[in-house]
């Protein structure tokens, strides 16, 4: 019996601690304009990623990102926008080429990276949001 409760007094111990780390990890999601305009309204820090398909830079900087998602202390979401889609959210940015990662606290914009592969370079753009 002891070692039932123990059992799962570490099981409840390990799950709360993968929910806490998640919590404060980056989110990479689908870029809406819903989602974005939340995360601004809420003065929360958010990234747009211009990505496309085609990029081989962008698959870099994707590699990057994911490889920052258990990152604690990067508690903001990078939403992910189709550069090749997003014509009107390109223009609202003055985004000209793919590859392209702004940084927002709410509707501030805090970075700005274009073509940058260097996961420290991206980690401090992004840090500059929280």
């Amino acid at each position: 019996m002891k070692l039932t409760n123990r059992l799962i007094r570490l099981t409840a111990l390990t799950a709360f601690s993968l929910l806490t780390s998640l919590a404060h990890a980056l989110d990479i999601q689908p870029y809406t304009a819903a989602a974005l305009g939340a995360a601004q309204q809420a003065g929360k820090p958010v990234a747009v990623h211009f990505h496309a398909e085609w990029c081989s830079t962008c698959k870099t900087q994707e590699k990057a990102l994911n490889a920052l998602k258990a990152e604690k202390g990067l508690d903001m979401t990078v939403l992910i926008a189709n550069y090749d889609e997003e014509k009107e959210l390109k223009k609202q940015y003055k985004v000209r080429s793919q590859s392209v990662l702004i940084v927002f606290k709410g509707e501030q914009e805090k970075a700005r990276l274009a073509g940058d592969t260097d996961i420290e370079k991206i980690r401090t753009a992004l840090q500059a949001g929280l």
